[in-house]
């Protein structure tokens, strides 16, 4: 890796760490900035993973207010969070890697939809919702655990997800959610870490550089990410995404 590629995914974990902290789909710049730079996809979406979990830690005590109260909410989803991250994790590691090439498009294509869609969609669910559970019930449960196998296998707008889905279940306000959001990631993102560490190939040059740079975009996402207008933070993941897809399906 030159000294130039190393800068760049240095500057892509800046922008996902901000990004995650504040909406999600992180992944979509450091994914395919690191696959744009050659190398193969399963080894830069473990990287990726294994690179991004300092920037979930500093997004999650950003919001560290607006997890005050929330802890018996955290520890019931976690559950759910790490048992899936851990299925996914193991399905990234044993499924074929042509599996990989053909379904991370496919997901990138659904985060970019799920992301431009989302506020109508999240809408849309909370008008009907007749009955909130104070911590979700078992649908919530069942969806936080199908967000963490996603995370675990590839983690794209898995935020977004956790948004709509807290959002749909929970009598909550967006940045309580959204503060929730930040720790159930975290714990996914750092599951699925541990695990590949263990078992997998990781470029650890490339997860160092997209670390530190989440890092700071984390903290940074946290303190100023609020005040962004959203549409512009919504098209701009689905550009990158774009650009991903097409980078997969035809680079």
């Amino acid at each position: 890796m030159t000294p130039w590629e190393a800068v760049a995914i240095f500057v892509a974990g800046v922008g996902a760490g901000g990004i995650n902290a504040v909406v999600g789909s992180g992944s979509l710049i450091t994914f395919p900035t690191m696959v744009a730079l050659g190398m193969p996809p399963v080894i830069a979406n473990v990287s990726n993973t294994v690179g991004l979990v300092p920037g979930s830690l500093t997004g999650a005590f950003g919001y560290r207010e607006e997890l005050r109260g929330q802890r018996p909410r955290l520890i019931r989803l976690g559950v759910p969070a790490l048992v899936g991250a851990m299925i996914g994790g193991v399905l990234l590691l044993y499924l074929p890697a042509e599996t990989f090439d053909i379904v991370v498009p496919v997901l990138i294509a659904m985060a970019c939809v799920l992301v431009v869609i989302q506020p109508r969609l999240n809408s849309w669910l909370s008008a009907r919702r007749e009955h909130p559970y104070p911590h979700g019930g078992p649908w919530l449960w069942g969806g936080v655990l199908v967000c963490g196998m996603y995370g675990g296998y590839f983690g794209a707008a898995q935020g977004v997800l956790l948004i709509g889905l807290m959002g749909s279940f929970l009598d909550e306000g967006l940045q309580r959610i959204n503060a929730a959001k930040n720790v159930l990631a975290l714990l996914v993102n750092a599951c699925a870490a541990l695990l590949f560490i263990v078992v997998a190939e990781v470029d650890w040059l490339a997860a160092l550089m997209v670390a530190l740079g989440a890092a700071i975009g984390g903290f940074l996402g946290a303190k100023i990410g609020r005040r962004l207008p959203a549409p512009v933070l919504r098209w701009f993941v689905v550009c990158v995404g774009i650009v991903a897809i097409v980078k997969l399906v035809y680079g």
